[in-house]
């Protein structure tokens, strides 16, 4: 069934004359800007929120800008003032360079050292740098998923035209299991006044009638970021082909106090038992980071509430931020509308200032709309993150077959633009992971890799009890090891442990010179990504530091500095701190895919993601090695390298209709090669 528009009712009108507070100017294909109004809504009767998903999590968002660019005239608002009555202050964060090719766009965060000469990549090794099992369109600039009728959506920021940033439109792909992905065309172009520079990030509320509700930020013909409301044309395709966009956009502008490029990312809604739904959209006052909370019906009228679900001082705009609850109690994740006892809330947001994902946890007031930090000393975009390497822009979503909330993140390149060209593409989607609260330390989150990506599992070598003395390298002799995922368990020296003298309680993972720095505890660990002179290689480790009061402070750590021979390609030194409990073994995993290497510190307490560019170790050439450069230190490692095979290729798609007849647009699925 074709729905032309399930939000209007019979007595609306397509050409509504409500002004709006900017002097927009529409485009020729317009009757003019229309919004619907700020009250008088007309509600729509909804008992629960059956799904949630995140959409076009984006490098978008990564990369626009608010302070630090031209003003736009008279059309930029005065910042209002906004109480940070108890919030916490953080310390001044260095913003990127307006990049100037488009209003609202930063540069790469990595830039090349002026008068650094562009390294000599060859094809083979541009070639290899491309994933074989993370989620990336085939070509060009890319940047979430929605779980509709049996099929995991991915609706993505995508450049059809080139490897950088440019015309963004929401790119699409379906899959079975969150690691075999078909690309769909594309869901929607710039072609409205109100999003004619930029299809951004949004989400998705699916309603109790079967209804989709899409709510994504576009950037106007003035540059003004407004929420505009799309739907699907057709819900009974599981594919979700063609999206229709609603007559009446926007739904939101920017209100009175809030600067016209500082409003973007609205949040999956969440349902309250008065028959109204809650969202937050990211913003900021002056310095102030802050997240506004709005109440809808019918998801096409609005009403901003009074103050703010939460804000932090210093940490500037916040983007894509993210709202959900964890339970206490359970071992699976959340609907986003559950609450009550037994559940903590999230508050995440990705900083502008420092392309960061930052989360806090807390307790949320629904009454008074407003949302407490458990520890303001760890509030959110001063305290832990997602992941302390390339990662960003990140949402979850609750995946109701499984039980489960699933985070998802984008990784960035940190090479130059003239490289993405050359090679044809650029960004890369992290592994989707599972979210849970940790039990057992109370303070923080676990993140742990999808159940399916095991199934790419094709071999598998076991290295048990290998011990690992004081200086030592160890290699493991494995298949291939540019595909692999390692688990690796390391039963440290007990006796070194007390009887060395605590005087190490001060260690940084980017400021202690790596891996190749050595103390009495540390570092250890495993080299990835190496050739066999290990003139080349990615270390992951930990650096264990026992303070003068017999304490242990234990970090992980991962090493680019050697990575690359490449002079013009980031090489920084990512990590923090993992809480390690009385009686635990140091255990990681770390899943290497050609140029991406992720890693999961206890569990997932601590996670980081690095992007490399090996020049030698790749192909056949890239080795795997164990090392220990602790000095006073020798431990014994447990580890399992498994080969990852690269997911099977869809090369035929079809859709077979209710009659028999084939028809690519409708109907049920049929895929042919394909495991899916």
């Amino acid at each position: 069934m074709l729905f032309s528009n399930p939000f209007r009712s019979d007595s609306e009108s397509d050409d509504t004359n409500t002004a709006l507070p900017y002097s927009y100017r529409p485009l020729s294909d317009e009757t003019g800007p229309t919004v619907a109004p700020a009250k008088g809504r007309r509600p729509i009767r909804v008992i629960v929120l059956l799904l949630t998903g995140l959409l076009a999590v984006g490098l978008l968002v990564a990369l626009m800008s608010g302070d630090g660019l031209a003003s736009n005239g008279g059309s930029e608002m005065v910042s209002a003032s906004v109480s940070t009555t108890n919030m916490s202050t953080s310390p001044g964060r260095i913003k990127p360079v307006s990049r100037g090719i488009k209003e609202g766009v930063s540069a790469k965060s990595f830039v090349p050292l002026l008068g650094v000469p562009q390294f000599p990549w060859t094809r083979e090794m541009l070639a290899w740098q491309r994933t074989a099992f993370h989620f990336q369109p085939k070509k060009n600039w890319m940047n979430g998923p929605l779980f509709y009728k049996g099929w995991y959506h991915f609706f993505y920021q995508y450049n059809p035209k080139g490897a950088v940033w440019g015309d963004i439109v929401w790119g699409h792909a379906v899959s079975r299991d969150l690691i075999h992905w078909r690309h769909l065309p594309i869901a929607m172009v710039c072609d409205h006044w109100y999003d004619i520079n930029g299809v951004w990030t949004g989400s998705a509320t699916i309603l109790p009638d079967g209804q989709v509700v899409m709510l994504y930020t576009g950037s106007t013909n003035e540059s003004v970021q407004v929420q505009n409301l799309a739907y699907p044309a057709n819900l009974s395709d599981p594919f979700l082909i063609d999206w229709v966009k609603y007559s009446g956009n926007p739904v939101l502008v920017p209100p009175p106090g809030i600067k016209i490029k500082d409003f973007r990312d609205p949040t999956t809604a969440w349902y309250r038992s008065d028959g109204t739904w809650r969202l937050t959209i990211g913003s900021k006052v002056n310095k102030t980071g802050i997240s506004l909370v709005y109440e809808t019906k019918d998801f096409k009228t609005y009403e901003l509430l009074d103050g703010v679900l939460h804000g932090v001082p210093g940490t500037g705009m916040w983007e894509c931020v993210d709202f959900y609850p964890v339970s206490k109690i359970e071992a699976n994740g959340l609907d986003t509308s559950d609450k009550g006892a037994g559940v903590k809330h999230v508050v995440k947001a990705s900083l502008d200032d420092d392309r960061n994902d930052y989360y806090a946890l807390g307790t949320y007031d629904d009454t008074a709309v407003s949302w407490i930090p458990d520890d303001p000393k760890v509030d959110v975009g001063i305290g832990l993150r997602y992941d302390y390497g390339i990662f960003y822009a990140s949402k979850t979503f609750y995946d109701e077959e499984k039980r489960r909330r699933v985070l998802w993140g984008w990784i960035k390149e940190s090479d130059s633009e003239s490289t993405d060209v050359k090679k044809g593409w650029s960004s890369v989607q992290a592994i989707p992971r599972t979210v849970l609260f940790d039990k057992k330390t109370g303070s923080n989150l676990l993140q742990w890799p999808v159940d399916e990506v095991n199934n790419l599992r094709s071999s598998s070598r076991e290295f048990n009890m290998v011990t690992v003395e004081s200086g030592s390298i160890v290699k493991l002799v494995v298949d291939s090891a540019d595909q692999l995922d390692i688990m690796a368990e390391f039963e440290i020296d007990k006796e070194a442990l007390e009887t060395i003298n605590g005087t190490d309680d001060v260690y940084d993972c980017s400021a202690a010179g790596g891996a190749a720095k050595r103390g009495a505890l540390g570092p250890f660990g495993i080299s990835v990504l190496a050739d066999k002179d290990l003139s080349e290689q990615t270390t992951v480790y930990y650096y264990v530091a026992k303070g003068a009061d017999g304490n242990l402070k234990t970090l992980f750590c991962s090493d680019q500095s050697r990575s690359s021979e490449a002079t013009d390609v980031d090489k920084a030194i990512y990590g923090s701190t993992v809480p390690v409990l009385k009686g635990e073994k140091l255990s990681m995993r770390t899943l290497v895919d050609h140029s991406i290497v992720e890693s999961f510190a206890q569990g997932g307490r601590t996670c980081i993601t690095s992007r490399v560019y090996p020049t030698k170790a790749i192909n056949g050439d890239a080795q795997l090695f164990l090392f220990n450069n602790a000095t006073e230190l020798h431990n014994t490692v447990r580890q399992a390298a498994e080969r990852m095979a690269s997911p099977t290729t869809c090369r035929r798609w079809a859709a077979v209709g209710g009659d028999g007849t084939v028809n690519a647009r409708v109907g049920a699925d049929y895929w042919s090669e394909c495991r899916i």
